[in-house]
């Protein structure tokens, strides 16, 4: 066999092992979430993180599209504040909030709920704990129900999305209200401003849009509440993660 059909068959088989074994991990994470309790608290919160997950998400769409996609391919950038200044002498919003991110953190989080339906499909309370299908309970009735299954799970991700991100540009426009700048030192002092509205925003979403869904039973409430409380940390993990894979200049 020659070089390259050596470094052929390396990497063939370095595929394939990688993907039995993340099938392999994902099926024991399956099998050990039907072991938990749907009592404990814990694996509670654990199951709003999932339902909740793609839009807690969605500001990485908005990364991508707000900022990549415009640097890769010239698209126009629209500004929600267009520029504009308040009495204070600073901008509403400020370059950062732009109509590209706002739209595509909702499409990104749609897709992404399209990726939890197809993996969770079907999964319900208590069989399988906290690995749950945000869509389980929604029928052909609901308002949402458009396109059949796949166009309702886009759209529960879509409207999510884009509370998370009403929810961002509020904590904005207080963080500039307050003399926060959008980059630099000043910014990391802002790590609840940074994360608690735009999680207040998901879940606003949630309970408004989708009751009688599993995302609005009100048996998560408190959970939601937990997480919130968590929020902060889980953010502040992501963006390091982002920052590290050059997906953000800042690591907050």
């Amino acid at each position: 066999m020659n070089d390259s059909t050596i470094k052929w068959f390396f990497r063939a088989n370095a595929y394939s092992t990688t993907v039995f074994m993340l099938n392999y991990s994902f099926q024991r994470v399956v099998t050990a979430a039907e072991t938990f309790p749907m009592s404990s608290l814990g694996w509670n919160v654990l199951a709003v993180l999932i339902l909740y997950g793609p839009a807690y998400l969605a500001n990485t769409g908005a990364v991508i599209f707000g900022k990549y996609i415009p640097k890769f391919t010239g698209m126009p950038v629209f500004r929600i504040d267009r520029g504009a200044v308040l009495k204070d002498g600073r901008r509403i919003l400020g370059d950062g909030k732009t109509w590209n991110g706002f739209v595509g953190g909702g499409i990104f989080a749609g897709m992404l709920l399209i990726l939890a339906h197809s993996i969770w499909h079907a999964h319900e309370p208590p069989a399988h704990r906290f690995l749950l299908d945000p869509l389980v309970w929604a029928n052909g009735s609901e308002w949402f129900y458009i396109g059949g299954e796949w166009g309702a799970a886009f759209l529960m991700g879509f409207v999510l999305g884009i509370g998370t991100m009403l929810g961002d540009s509020v904590g904005s426009f207080i963080k500039r209200r307050r003399g926060h700048i959008r980059e630099g030192e000043e910014s990391s002092k802002s790590l609840f401003l940074d994360t608690l509205p735009f999680a207040i925003g998901t879940f606003a979403f949630g309970l408004l849009f989708f009751q009688g869904q599993i995302i609005a039973a009100p048996s998560i409430i408190i959970p939601m509440i937990v997480l919130l409380v968590f929020t902060p940390i889980l953010h502040r993990v992501v963006n390091v993660g982002a920052y590290r894979l050059n997906l953000k200049d800042v690591p907050y």
